[in-house]
């Protein structure tokens, strides 16, 4: 899969790659979605539930996704995964989805999480200002990467540093100076008695994981950008293990430090959702407004490694003919530049089309299922490319594997039952990708 202008160069070595992670992981989610989380399932308990379940399922499918990446170092990452195991087809559905839903609905629900706190410093950032604002971020990320891999990979490492750096200072103040009373953060008072009823909790756990999945979501942009990483074998099990488990520990132990600030009961009813201004306000004076600064950072910086792994994805469709071959030329900084110019309109579209919470439930139900087929991918490689080389294979296949294929399944059916109306139409979308395919094979176009 060679474009007419050249071979990308392998310069993201393995802090780069670890950033990647940790820095597309990070971004708008934990600040915010715990509050519809804790009023979908009423408990303290039930809350920190919903985060070690999103955190298990992400640790499970990196694992597999690891043994994928170090097969198939290439650009594109799922899409060769989904190429080699299931065939063109395969491949080309799952480039269309992420297109289509995965990373530009990820990167414009980023987008407009920024804009909602910036609001609460310039509070006439609200309306259409606020779309406008998160347009504006999806513009300025799109232009600076594309001046270059390096670019973008240093401001990356530069805004995960400062991101990991306030969400540590605020959960470990959390924990050891929150001051809310026991009864705020146990599970009496008038939180709990909004626990659904025993027939409905499935249902509502179900949704209450869609914002901590889309919070542990985006760890595969890690290997979007596959034939630009560094000693690849070495590179993909340590940057995808460690980040996504250093992300998932740090979620829970989040939401354990509100639960010691604010108390159940504040979080299920923080103003406008914004958990981690309130617990900051809670904790220090003017708190609220220094960690909304700090969110900012955060969702520039997850809205950053977004843009800048999502493109290549465009790229390799394009390099295998599912595209204008205009999208597959690396640009005079050697980055895909009409590849993150595609990318860049698509998510100005879903900029506009949607609010947070829509466009989370529009992403993460097709992204479960994503992450299904890409966990079975290992053992169909197996079959099918047993002499293949593995510089790594996943731990514990086929029981990790089997485990998270049942549990995400099971999600994806709950979440298609209890939230049709913004979970089905980005299957729509998948399936509309179907007769485009055939279209541009009979052209002969595609490979």
């Amino acid at each position: 899969m060679q474009p007419p202008s050249g071979a990308p160069r392998r310069l993201i070595g393995l802090v780069d790659a670890a950033a990647l992670v940790v820095g597309s992981m990070i971004g708008s989610g934990i600040f915010i979605v715990s509050a519809e989380s804790a009023r979908l399932v009423g408990t303290p308990a039930r809350l920190l539930a919903v985060w070690l379940v999103a955190g298990l399922l992400t640790l499970l499918a990196a694992n597999a996704c690891a043994e994928l990446a170090t097969m198939f170092p290439l650009a594109g990452g799922p899409y060769v995964f989904f190429r080699e195991a299931y065939g063109p087809l395969a491949g080309f559905l799952f480039g269309w989805t992420t297109v289509l839903v995965i990373q530009t609905g990820t990167i414009a629900a980023v987008a407009v999480a920024f804009s909602k706190f910036l609001g609460l410093l310039a509070p006439s950032v609200s309306g259409g200002a606020a779309k406008a604002v998160a347009g504006f971020v999806v513009i300025v990320l799109t232009g600076t990467n594309a001046l270059g891999l390096r670019v973008g990979t240093r401001v990356q490492n530069a805004l995960t540093a400062v991101k990991v750096a306030a969400l540590l200072a605020l959960t470990a103040g959390g924990i050891l100076f929150g001051r809310a009373p026991a009864e705020a953060i146990g599970e009496a008072g008038a939180a709990a008695a909004e626990s659904p009823a025993s027939g409905a909790l499935v249902l509502a756990f179900a949704l209450a994981l869609v914002g901590p999945a889309f919070s542990q979501s985006a760890w595969t942009n890690v290997t979007f950008p596959g034939a630009e990483v560094a000693e690849p074998g070495r590179t993909f099990p340590r940057a995808l293990l460690l980040g996504c488990a250093l992300v998932a520990g740090l979620y829970v132990l989040a939401n354990v430090g509100y639960l010691r600030t604010i108390g159940f009961s504040g979080i299920a009813h923080a103003p406008q959702d914004r958990v981690g201004t309130a617990a900051a306000a809670a904790l220090v004076p003017a708190g609220g407004a220094w960690m909304a600064a700090a969110i900012l950072v955060s969702t520039f910086g997850c809205a950053n490694g977004l843009v800048l792994s999502g493109a290549r994805v465009v790229y390799a469709l394009a390099a295998d003919g599912h595209l204008p071959k205009a999208a597959a030329r690396l640009n005079r900084a050697g980055v895909p530049g009409v590849a993150l110019a595609v990318q860049a309109a698509w998510s100005l579209v879903l900029v506009l089309s949607g609010t947070y919470s829509d466009l989370l439930r529009y992403v993460v139900a097709v992204e479960f299922v994503v992450l299904v087929l890409l966990v079975l991918a290992v053992p169909a490689l197996r079959r099918r490319l047993p002499a293949r080389e593995r510089p790594y294979r996943a731990w514990g296949h086929p029981f990790t594997s089997g485990l998270f294929v049942l549990l995400a399944g099971t999600i994806v059916v709950l979440l298609a039952v209890a939230s049709p109306r913004t979970t089905l139409p980005g299957f729509g979308l998948v399936l509309a990708g179907i007769p485009v395919y055939l279209a541009r094979r009979g052209r002969g176009h595609a490979r």
